[in-house]
């Protein structure tokens, strides 16, 4: 029991040692860095920290207002300015194309209108030229039906005798073409029976 008790009290002074070692280096540690610092903290170096930082911003102010801004603004007068004309053309080209439009439709009205008067006087007239050539085919129809009627009646007068000898000669003709034959007898009897009905 005594040697575990003893055991017990070298291991707590050992880890007390080694507690104190590490406090020990902590503190050296620490005492390092206050001595040494971050460089940016070192009030001894805020003058020349300074003097650089006004230095950087005057050459960054310099470049900016003499090369870069003046080259941006030029760039954006120049875009502003093709804007400004592609709109101004825009716009007056959307003018000629109204007036353009409506010259188009004020053609096409006169157009239309001037067709629709050509096609009116077009149908007048045709209809006269009917009318007259109505009127004349009338009075040739009358004259013509006279005459037709005229010879009708001269023709009825020879109408048998004309008919019997055209109808022989056709049969005649007829049955040569079909390749027979017939003696005139025969074809006159045949024809004065189909003539009687």
């Amino acid at each position: 029991m005594s040697n575990t008790t003893h055991e017990t009290t070298d291991a707590a002074q050992t880890a007390a040692d080694a507690g104190h070692a590490a406090t020990d280096m902590a503190h050296d540690a620490a005492g390092h860095a206050e001595s040494t610092g971050m460089p940016q903290l070192d009030f001894s170096t805020f003058g020349n920290q300074i003097f650089w930082l006004v230095v950087t911003l005057v050459v960054i102010y310099f470049v900016l207002t003499k090369i870069a801004l003046p080259r941006i603004e030029a760039v954006l007068a120049e875009r502003q300015s093709t804007i400004t004309n592609d709109v101004a053309a825009a716009e007056e080209l959307k003018q000629q194309a109204i007036k353009a439009e409506e010259a188009y439709n004020q053609a096409l009205a006169d157009a239309r209108s001037e067709a629709n008067k050509i096609v009116a006087e077009a149908k007048a007239e045709i209809q006269a030229e009917v009318d007259v050539a109505a009127a004349k085919a009338d009075a040739e129809i009358a004259a013509k039906a006279t005459e037709s009627e005229a010879a009708i009646a001269e023709i009825r007068t020879g109408a048998v005798d004309s008919v019997k000898a055209v109808a022989k000669d056709a049969t005649k003709e007829i049955l040569a073409a079909l390749g027979t034959k017939a003696d005139a007898k025969s074809i006159t009897a045949a024809i004065t029976a189909r003539m009687k009905g």
